[in-house]
């Protein structure tokens, strides 16, 4: 096994060595079931047909402000606190497979949180219950731009935990930054001119709005993947001056 998949899979089977992990995913399964089926005028039961629109539209939300700053304010931050760090950077691997470990072992748990809400179209539109005909093509859709902006939200996050030395300040940048990146597009309607159309286009919201209605626009997926790789080349950039510091 590569020196890369072996430190991937130390970092995702630690978030299950503690509570973290469970704890993660049974807030977040909560939250977001209350908020899709009782959120005022855009709960499931208000909108009188079958879509999952509303999962689509808070599921980033909550991973932006809550799932991703947890999940990734840990990666690089307690190792430099604690001094691993330095230790793991001496060991015979390279300096982009510590980067791309961390941030597989990190985007694993995310992924399996979003892909564990295929749960609920499966239980609601196949078995037990069957409340309707469910147009597929929204649904797949829906799912890639999530995929699509859980790699983009993870490699920032690791890039704001290799930045800093604490935990607590990684997550609340990390919270801040994505919370930036998914409102911009509702600041942007305040906003006049040449500033709303730079907000327009890194709002993650205003990304995310094609593949909610079924609409997978080359552009939208170039965008998740840039900003993917420009953070994780930060974050390599980030060790490696540290190495040489």
């Amino acid at each position: 096994m590569s020196p890369m998949l072996t430190i991937a899979k130390r970092e995702f089977r630690s978030y299950f060595d503690s509570p973290l992990a469970y704890v993660v995913i049974c807030l977040s399964f909560l939250g977001l079931g209350l908020i899709f089926f009782l959120w005022p005028g855009r709960g499931f039961w208000q909108q009188d047909r079958a879509t999952l629109q509303t999962l689509f539209y808070f599921a980033p939300a909550g991973l932006s402000l809550l799932v991703v700053p947890v999940i990734t304010m840990r990666l690089m931050a307690e190792e430099r606190r604690s001094g691993t760090l330095e230790m793991l950077i001496t060991l015979p691997v390279k300096d982009s497979d510590v980067i791309m470990g961390k941030y597989l072992g990190a985007l694993g748990l995310v992924l399996t949180l979003v892909l564990a809400t295929i749960l609920y179209p499966l239980f609601m539109f196949r078995f037990p219950w069957v409340l309707g005909p469910l147009d597929a093509g929204p649904v797949t859709s829906g799912y890639l731009g999530l995929i699509l902006f859980s790699l983009a939200a993870t490699a920032v996050g690791l890039l704001i935990s290799s930045l800093t030395d604490s935990q607590s300040i990684a997550f609340f940048l990390t919270f801040f930054v994505l919370g930036v990146f998914w409102f911009s597009g509702i600041l942007a309607d305040y906003l006049p001119g040449t500033v709303a159309n730079v907000l327009n286009f890194m709002s993650f919201e205003s990304r995310m709005e094609g593949f909610m209605r079924g609409l997978i626009d080359t552009r939208d997926i170039v965008f998740f993947l840039s900003v993917t790789g420009v953070a994780l080349v930060i974050a390599f950039r980030a060790l490696e001056r540290r190495k040489w510091a």
